[in-house]
């Protein structure tokens, strides 16, 4: 949504089905489409799956595939210019910037992380100090910040401090915020028009 707003017209993909996309969805193994299509846009936006590189990895005790350096290799090869968002910087190369949920005035941290092969700048990152956040499956108080991170209480409240109001809740725990990729696909068409 937010590479919507930023201007961009949207096809997303994925290899299940995703009845709530509010755009042009292709139901495809996304590294196979890849190889096939990149060429055909302007700008390709990934999201491999995070379980590999997040904290709750080890959490779990199962092994999930490490799909980004593949990724990276098809869109290098493509030429086409990437994002490739990732819930740590580990695994990330080159140009990263980190968004926060305060740089947009959300009620949610959801810290994630954007390789981008053109720079872009990071807005300042405010203070969490002293914020007090809902604790996971506690139910949040007006005004409340939340984690919206697994299991949360209040499906409707969480959509609404990331600004998401057409995902269930299993959907929101994988999201990011629009505001997120509008200030993304914003900082990049700008380059691009000048490119």
């Amino acid at each position: 949504m937010g590479y919507f707003h930023a201007g961009f017209d949207i096809v997303g993909v994925d290899h299940i089905p995703q009845p709530r996309f509010p755009f042009e969805f292709i139901q495809a193994d996304a590294l196979d489409y890849l190889k096939d299509h990149a060429t055909e846009y302007d700008i390709i936006h990934a999201s491999p799956p995070c379980q590999a590189y997040s904290r709750t990895q080890a959490i779990w005790g199962r092994e999930y595939p490490k799909l980004i350096e593949p990724t990276r290799r098809l869109l290098l090869v493509s030429g086409v210019p990437y994002v490739i968002e990732m819930v740590t910087a580990k695994p990330l190369q080159g140009n990263i910037t980190m968004l926060c949920g305060l740089m947009f005035n959300l009620k949610v941290f959801r810290h994630r992380y954007f390789e981008t092969s053109i720079p872009i700048a990071s807005p300042d990152h405010p203070s969490h100090k002293g914020i007090r956040v809902v604790k996971v499956g506690r139910s949040p108080h007006p005004g409340d910040y939340m984690s919206v991170a697994g299991h949360f209480s209040n499906v409707s409240y969480a959509g609404e401090c990331m600004g998401i109001d057409w995902m269930i809740g299993r959907e929101l725990a994988q999201a990011i915020p629009p505001a997120y990729t509008e200030y993304v696909g914003n900082a990049i068409y700008s380059k691009i028009m000048f490119m």
